[in-house]
């Protein structure tokens, strides 16, 4: 839950990097959450596909979505403007997914320091309670 708070908090930051599990996280409770909504609306009586819950859900996760998608793609040393791809259907998701799953650029890249050598001594300190 944090790696998805963590997204949340840089909401409109297309700058800089994300790693995998930032990245992956966020998908995770992005879809966990829009499923609960989708329950909650069902019962809520409503007929269409999504109903008012998810689709304000989505709407307000729209900014975060694109934001966390363009700091990945950042991570594996890819303009932002990759993201785009992903309206060709079909095929452009596909290789957004395989992008999204490729391992950080070691060391530096344009768009910044990895976030991985960073995190992983911040995950250190967390778990220890320094």
């Amino acid at each position: 839950m944090q790696w998805f708070l963590a997204a949340l908090k840089k909401y409109a930051v297309f700058s800089g990097r994300a790693r995998r599990k930032e990245y992956w996280y966020f998908v995770l409770f992005y879809v966990l959450l829009l499923v609960a909504l989708s329950i909650m609306d069902g019962s809520l009586g409503s007929r269409s596909g999504q109903g008012m819950l998810g689709t304000v859900f989505t709407l307000v996760m729209l900014v975060p979505s694109i934001s966390v998608t363009v700091r990945r793609l950042h991570d594996t040393n890819r303009s932002g403007w990759w993201v785009l791809i992903s309206l060709i259907p079909l095929i452009g998701g596909i290789i957004l997914i395989v992008f999204a799953v490729q391992d950080s650029q070691p060391g530096n890249n344009r768009f910044g320091p990895n976030p991985k050598t960073k995190n992983e001594a911040l995950e250190d300190d967390y778990r220890w309670g320094a």
